[in-house]
């Protein structure tokens, strides 16, 4: 078996789940529903004793694949109705700015104008400091999309630093260039 599919999913309180064929439905005490489909042809999911369990139907190398693939995307739904995932983006840079204006963060970021980001349905943004946001939602995939839309506004660069970037990514920096044959001085 996989060794990511073969982990059942524990179901916590407070989430109702249900299997039909070729879909689980995840259902939270806050009342937001997901469903995530999945390949009967490649695996099989029953609720055991407050488990999910999820079978292949076959040891060949796709069913493999997809078997830990379904299962990863089963647990990271039902984990998001319970704790919503979050990252955290940094600005840096002189002028740098972000703010919350109604369903929609506006950057300030050296550009001529005002950058305005419509945040999707389900997702929530909290605003410290001016220079830091912090992304939060049930779905996984979606956190991390908004995350990566907002950070290409403006890629931290690597001479300065200056830009958007993970909290606890680490810039790699590259020196300047140096004129007439001087030796830098670091410091």
């Amino acid at each position: 078996m996989s060794k990511v599919g073969k982990t059942p999913i524990d179901i916590p309180e407070g989430v109702d789940l249900k299997v039909e064929d070729g879909a689980i439905t995840a259902e939270g005490e806050s009342g937001l529903e997901f469903t995530q489909e999945y390949d009967p042809d490649f695996v099989t999911a029953e609720i055991k004793d407050d488990e999910l369990v999820m079978r292949r139907k076959a040891d060949k190398k796709e069913y493999k694949e997809k078997h830990g693939l379904y299962r990863s995307l089963v647990a990271n739904m039902v984990e998001g109705l319970v704790n919503p995932f979050e990252k955290i983006l940094v600005l840096e840079g002189l002028g740098y700015r972000v703010r919350k204006q109604g369903g929609s963060l506006v950057f300030e970021l050296g550009y001529s104008h005002p950058i305005e980001y419509p945040l999707p349905e389900n997702v929530e943004a909290e605003v410290e400091d001016n220079d830091q946001v912090t992304i939060k939602g049930p779905e996984k995939q979606v956190v991390g999309q908004v995350a990566a839309d907002i950070k290409s506004l403006r890629p931290p660069e690597p001479y300065k630093g200056k830009g958007i970037k993970y909290k606890g990514e680490e810039i790699i920096r590259k020196e300047g260039k140096l004129s007439g044959g001087e030796e830098a001085e670091i410091g």
